[in-house]
């Protein structure tokens, strides 16, 4: 029978709706009663209280002398006194009859200090009824909050196919009476409303019981909510935690029993839960977490997902894991005392392992790229519902980008007076390799890679030479560098110096302005802007002659889109994001094509200033860009006072374009496009090669968590080590410093860390022997075989200092991009 539970028979529903029904129509009654006895109550306070007061203020005598009165009626007596008769009021005087000249008969009288009480109880219970009958006549209609618009899902892979990153709300399916899982009605039940099929909608047991907890417990460990009243609340009231918002909670609840039934609300209350990670409703948390709807859930998997909606966003196995496997652990638990499962059905369900079907959290520094994702989305399809993008981030290259500029940055920013940065690494067809829009999305989520609108200084220069080498000037023409002046405006080189006649690749390579200016004058500012656009810069450009020197505001991604068509078959270079877009149909909702290459460049054209490029970073302003084995060219850029720096160089895999500044326009100190700007293009590029050749990063750590000691680990042996190495239980002075059998050794390329990580380190050395080799103080330590230095900079336990080895500074940057150790952010 419909409304049938699992501890009750089915027969009882109806005596339980009908039940239901009469509770809602008595409370409908003592609500109008206690709205009568309000009013009621309240005039008699305030003439009680209006009496008391006027006792009072008759003045302390009467009081003294009554108080003596009774001092002296309370004396020793030979006789008891005649009592009054029961028929004279006691306040007022017998007419009929004298008093005893020896015993006179005072007047009994109301004493202030009962109506007192009478007004300081009787005021609160007045209030109290006044306050249930406000929340009981502004009741909203059952379903009365209409859910706010999500956004829809879009959950986000690599290039390769790898997800790692989500975004919106997810929505599922709806599930109805015949697709709900047995095991998730069971599971949810159990956990957070055992009597649910026996009570109408409020348990007054549980809610005493849940009160004793927290009392007992020290805090708030138990709500006394139903499910019934945990869905009138989700769906018809705000998530307001006050009193008024409980009643009316109660009131619905009654409502609800009265008029569905229990597998109706329990759906409803399934479909509308939120589950943490951005899922509403159990089908889409089963999608969002298993990557399969919730008719396929599992026992332990309808165990986590029941947990969860206590406190989904701590919870939320993709943030902690741990918790929800223990949370999830409690349900099963539950489960065998309600009796849905045995105690070995439990067992087993503790025992399988769980996979998740996304990554842990979206890491921090790919947010930047995420947001121009979406964007992107909106732009190429407008179906509803969750989509899947294939996208064209290369995780690898986006952490290396991340740690570069973050290194750069935190060793030089501080002297320089650089607060920011940006990197933007293109494929020569246009696809966004990796992005960084800054320092930190979690301190600003301003994209300085796409949003940010700065003088490029010399950068510009790249589309002066291009309309000098079509209009007949080649790299070996000579101009003179000397004192130039074109109307009122004066350039001047950046060393006040002039150097005479000049080739203009030489000239191109040292970023000479009044060769430059001279050249736009040469050609005319209109024909520099014609190549701007023709390589694709939309940004406004004043048509005055000091726009040949890069003062016009462009922003980083139009610069290095420019320098790609200078490498590329074809102009405009058009940068995308996404690759696919894929909804619940087998067709994709978008997939892109081979684009058409654009208007070719003229290959002599193209050849010249390709040649200029790489002169810069052979001898020129960009030298500290060089990378030994490759063919690089690239472009510098200063802005006036050094407010901007910039460099965008060239290599035959892909472009990349870096950009350095304070986000007040502050100036920098002295720092040139030849400087941070070119270092990180060099940093990025090297370590680049390694990864587009395939090489697999180093071994993540076991989910950043702290291993066990080993439990019986021998002694080390007594036997002398081998020439040149050391070995023995370490003990730790700092994440970079060990002391082996009374010698210091310090690892090869580490900069310790103190405090809470050298005593987590030494926890995990504990009793553990080491192995290490060479110089004590630059020594290579091994652990189980693994390399000690790299396992402890992976963990984000110390830093890799400036002159150590590749796969050090590659463990820093993955430490970097996953927030690990003493990289780790307060959320």
């Amino acid at each position: 029978m419909t409304g049938q539970g699992p501890d009750r028979p089915g027969a009882d529903e109806a005596e339980t709706r009908a039940a239901a029904r009469e509770a809602a129509r008595a409370a409908a009654l003592l609500a109008r009663q206690l709205g009568r006895l309000a009013g009621s109550a309240g005039r008699g306070a305030w003439r009680s209280g209006t009496a008391a007061a006027k006792e009072a203020a008759k003045g302390t005598a009467p009081v003294f002398a009554r108080a003596a009165d009774r001092l002296r009626s309370t004396g020793p007596r030979t006789a008891p006194a005649a009592p009054v008769a029961a028929t004279v009021p006691v306040d007022q005087p017998d007419t009929q009859s004298q008093p005893s000249p020896h015993h006179s008969v005072r007047p009994r009288r109301r004493r202030p200090w009962v109506i007192g009480l009478a007004v300081l109880v009787g005021l609160p219970l007045v209030i109290l009824a006044g306050y249930v009958f406000a929340a009981f006549a502004t009741l909203p209609p059952l379903g009365g909050v209409a859910p706010e618009a999500a956004q829809r899902a879009l959950v986000v892979e690599a290039e390769d196919g790898r997800s790692f990153a989500t975004r919106g709300a997810f929505q599922g399916e709806r599930l109805t009476e015949k697709t709900l899982p047995p095991r998730l009605a069971q599971a949810i039940v159990a956990i957070e409303d055992r009597r649910f099929y026996s009570h109408w909608g409020i348990d007054l047991r549980g809610m005493a019981r849940a009160m004793w907890r927290n009392a007992t417990g020290g805090g708030v460990r138990e709500g006394g909510s139903t499910i019934t009243q945990q869905y009138a609340r989700l769906t018809s009231l705000s998530q307001e935690k006050t009193l008024r918002r409980k009643i009316q909670e109660a009131f619905l609840a009654l409502r609800l029993e009265s008029t569905l039934t229990k597998p109706e609300i329990l759906v409803g209350y399934l479909n509308t839960a939120y589950f943490g990670a951005g899922a509403y409703g159990a089908d889409a948390a089963s999608r969002r977490y298993f990557g399969h709807g919730a008719e396929k859930l599992t026992l332990p998997e309808a165990a986590m997902l029941a947990g969860l909606v206590r406190a989904p966003s701590q919870l939320a196995p993709t943030r902690n894991f741990g918790g929800a496997k223990e949370r999830a652990d409690l349900v099963l638990q539950a489960m065998v005392e309600t009796g849905a499962i045995s105690q070995s059905e439990a067992d087993k369900a503790r025992a399988e392992k769980l996979t998740l079907h996304t990554p842990p959290e979206t890491p921090p520094g790919t947010n930047y790229f995420l947001d121009a994702v979406q964007g992107e989305v909106k732009r190429l399809t407008q179906e509803s519902g969750d989509v899947t993008v294939r996208s064209t981030l290369n995780l690898d290259l986006q952490s290396l980008a991340e740690g570069v500029l973050a290194r750069r940055l935190d060793a030089e920013g501080g002297k320089k007076k650089v607060g920011q940065g940006a990197l933007i690494a293109m494929a020569p067809d246009g696809a966004i390799l990796a992005m960084v829009g800054g320092r930190d999305y979690e301190d600003s989520q301003f994209n300085r890679a796409t949003q940010a609108k700065r003088q490029a200084g010399s950068l510009f220069k790249l589309f002066v030479y291009l309309a000098a080498y079509g209009r007949g000037y080649f790299p070996d023409s000579v101009l003179v560098d000397r004192p130039t002046q074109i109307g009122e405006w004066e350039p001047q080189n950046s060393n006040n110096r002039f150097r005479g006649a000049l080739p203009l690749r030489q000239a191109f390579a040292l970023s000479v302005n009044t060769i430059a200016a001279q050249l736009g004058e040469e050609v005319g500012i209109p024909a520099i802007v014609a190549e701007a656009r023709r390589l694709g810069v939309q940004a406004d450009l004043p048509a005055v002659p000091s726009l040949a020197l890069g003062t016009a505001d462009v922003s980083l991604l139009e610069m290095t889109r420019a320098y790609a068509g200078v490498l590329g078959p074809g102009v405009p270079v058009e940068p995308y994001l996404v690759r696919t877009v894929r909804g619940n149909t087998p067709q994709p909702l978008f997939q892109r094509t081979a684009p058409k290459p654009g208007a070719a460049m003229d290959a002599q054209v193209q050849s010249m200033m390709l040649d200029s490029l790489q002169a810069v970073v052979e001898s020129g302003t960009g030298k500290a860009a060089r990378v030994n084995g490759l063919a690089v060219g690239g472009k510098t850029g200063t802005s006036q006072d050094y407010r901007d720096a910039w460099f965008v160089g060239l290599t035959p895999d892909m472009i990349v374009g870096v950009w350095v500044g304070n986000d007040d326009n502050a100036p920098m100190n002295k720092v040139t496009g030849g400087d941070i700007p070119a270092r990180v293009f060099h940093d990025f590029v090297e370590r680049a090669q390694k990864v587009l050749k395939g090489r697999k990063r180093p071994a993540p750590s076991a989910a950043r968590a702290e291993p066990a000691p080993a439990a019986v680990a021998p002694a080390p042996s007594p036997a002398a080590p081998a020439t040149g190495e050391l070995r023995g239980v370490p003990e730790v002075v700092d994440t970079g410093t060990l002391t082996i059998r009374g010698r210091k050794v310090h690892l090869l390329g580490v900069v310790g860390e103190g405090g809470a990580l050298s005593r987590q380190l030494a926890r995990y050395l504990r009793r553990r022997e080491v192995i290490c080799s060479g110089d004590p103080a630059s020594a290579r330590c091994r652990l189980d075989g693994d390399d000690l230095a790299a396992l402890i900079v992976t963990a984000g336990g110390a830093r890799a200092s400036e002159d150590a080895p590749s796969d050090l500074i590659e463990a820093e940057d993955q430490a970097r991009a996953e927030r690990a150790g003493l990289w780790q952010r307060e959320r």
